[in-house]
């Protein structure tokens, strides 16, 4: 069930924020505010916090989903794009971390970057600025994102970032499976099955006090096990029929139809 503090009113915009959070009630509350002050309609999906995450998202105009124990990153967003899908008429759906790491003042640029590129997922890079990036993240995901692109047959430079912005009709074809952090993958190689055409705009990330629910060892087991599966077409990647490579823009100023 999908709690609402209280009457949403009308929203004029297409787009809908989902935040996975676990635990965020420091931060919550300021980037729910912050998003409802761009009229743009918030669902978080409280996954099984301990603390007053429901409560702080309810109190700043989110609605909220709320799990009783904890099943992880990529179970959440499945639940968000489940509720988008089943219960709305959105046109684009973003997602972003609740940790305080995804500046609210990013999503402009990412609302932007579909205007003229026609593009159907727009993902943050964070990879122009790493020097705060600690070191193992940085080249976890240089890594991590070069398998990706190889496997997309599109340049991604930043395939692990969980700011982004999906149109919700892409959604409708895609059979998401993870429960972990690997869902940022799994939903690109879905969408370059697809032919869908993947676009990157630089973001600002703000690495703090907060601690990292990744874990390196488990989360690389799932990570090649993904790239396995879609590697020998278990349930995954076709092959891609792009005639150009399919590369992706990374731009920053490419507008939104």
């Amino acid at each position: 069930m999908v709690r609402v503090q209280k009457d949403m009113g009308s929203r004029t915009d297409n787009t809908i924020v989902v935040i996975p959070s676990y635990n965020e009630s420091r931060t919550i509350g300021d980037i729910v505010r912050d998003i409802v002050n761009m009229d743009l309609t918030v669902l978080v999906i409280d996954d099984g916090s301990s603390d007053h995450t429901e409560r702080v998202a309810l109190d700043n105009g989110a609605m909220v989903k709320r799990h009783k124990e904890n099943f992880g990153k990529g179970f959440s967003v499945r639940e968000g794009v489940n509720y988008v899908l089943e219960k709305t008429d959105f046109e684009w759906m973003i997602i972003m971390d609740g940790d305080g790491q995804h500046h609210t003042e990013d999503i402009p640029a990412l609302m932007d970057a579909t205007r003229e590129g026609g593009a159907d997922i727009v993902i943050g890079n964070r990879m122009r600025e790493t020097k705060a990036m600690p070191p193992l993240r940085y080249w976890t995901n240089r890594f991590m994102s070069r398998v990706v692109s190889g496997m997309c047959g599109q340049r991604i430079p930043d395939t692990q970032c969980g700011y982004r912005l999906i149109r919700v009709s892409a959604l409708k074809n895609m059979n998401l499976t993870s429960n972990k952090y690997d869902i940022e993958s799994e939903m690109l190689m879905q969408a370059a099955e697809d032919n869908m055409k993947i676009a990157s705009v630089p973001i600002r990330t703000i690495y703090g006090e907060e601690t990292s629910e990744i874990n390196p060892i488990r989360d690389a087991i799932k990570f090649f096990a993904l790239i396995l599966k879609y590697h020998f077409n278990l349930n995954g990647l076709r092959g891609t029929t792009k005639t150009d490579g399919g590369r992706s823009a990374d731009r920053a100023g490419d507008q939104r139809s």
